[in-house]
């Protein structure tokens, strides 16, 4: 009997699953390739893409640049923020402290937070609310006598969603100063997954779409599991299947916008962000990669070396 061939030389051929939001296998194939200082290539000189070391420092300086500068000329700044941050926000409220900078004047806005199965948005006292991060590890991290008021702490809540969006455009007067972001596992931009309450055929549609309740994909659901807010553990039973969000006319508004490819899974080379970095980088603008819509827009991004290396089949490596 002769020896059974193991070299890799068949192509198997199937159709993603229903739940996979971009299924184009040929594009997706083609953005893997894509490593390293080729992923700062992009048709849209206002998209500007960097690849880095380390970008979390430079995100928690280009922060509180631009909150101290406008301290210094005594203007109101406003913030989208993703949530939770602690790594983040400590060492910001630390400079802000440091070089005593008022914020009396600062209003932040939460992008995102739980909602139960019947929409009902998530308490600031479940210990996994969005919100209740914001104000543990940033509020009340800035020195008393700095702080911003609280009422200029806003965050989604069952009476404020239905103009959250309107809210944010009337505080900041036409859009945020700034909207900082990390995109997920679907590609999504806070929480505007690639779902039914996203979905359109028309991208000016969709890109003036508000916030909203919406149902989380699968996907989303899975990698907050991981997240140590649920325990790193696959414990999908225990993540909210609902969710209220920014929409994506909150993200065309904004003045400055600012994102980062930095996850790992824990400090591993295992990352689940690595492909969505380069779907949303250099795939179609699509509501199926919800963050691509920033390729359209005048967007900074910063990706680690460890997002933007290459990845093949490993047949030795488990998970």
């Amino acid at each position: 009997m002769k020896d059974i061939i193991l070299e890799p030389t068949t192509k198997f051929e199937f159709k993603c699953g229903d739940y996979v939001p971009f299924k184009d296998r040929d594009v997706c194939e083609r953005l893997r390739q894509i490593s390293g200082k080729d992923l700062e290539n992009h048709e849209n000189p206002d998209f500007k893409i960097k690849v880095m070391m380390n970008p979390h420092p430079v995100l928690i300086a280009t922060l509180f640049s631009r909150l101290k500068a406008a301290s210094e000329a005594d203007k109101k700044y406003t913030m989208i923020l993703g949530n939770p941050e602690p790594d983040t926000y400590i060492p910001l409220a630390q400079l802000i402290n440091y070089f005593q900078v008022d914020c009396k004047k600062l209003h932040l806005f939460a992008m995102d937070e739980w909602a139960d199965d019947q929409g009902n948005i998530a308490p600031i006292t479940y210990e996994a609310s969005f919100a209740r991060s914001l104000l543990k590890y940033f509020v009340y991290q800035i020195d008393p006598k700095l702080r911003m008021p609280l009422e200029n702490v806003h965050y989604p809540t069952n009476e404020n969603i239905g103009y959250y969006s309107k809210l944010i455009t009337e505080i900041s007067e036409g859009g945020a100063d700034i909207c900082s972001s990390s995109p997920g596992w679907t590609g999504h931009m806070a929480f505007i997954d690639p779902v039914d309450e996203f979905m359109s055929d028309d991208i000016d549609k969709w890109l003036n779409m508000e916030a909203r309740i919406v149902t989380l994909h699968p996907l989303t659901v899975a990698q907050n599991s991981l997240h140590g807010i649920f325990g790193q553990s696959g414990y999908i039973a225990n993540v909210p299947p609902k969710a209220a969000t920014i929409g994506p006319i909150d993200v065309k508004n904004a003045k400055e916008r600012i994102e980062v490819h930095s996850l790992l899974t824990n400090n591993t080379f295992s990352s689940w962000q690595r492909m969505t970095s380069r779907l949303v980088l250099h795939g179609p603008v699509t509501p199926s990669i919800p963050s691509s819509m920033l390729q359209l827009m005048k967007t900074q991004v910063y990706v680690s070396e460890e997002i933007a290396a290459p990845f093949d089949c490993w047949d030795k490596v488990g998970y």
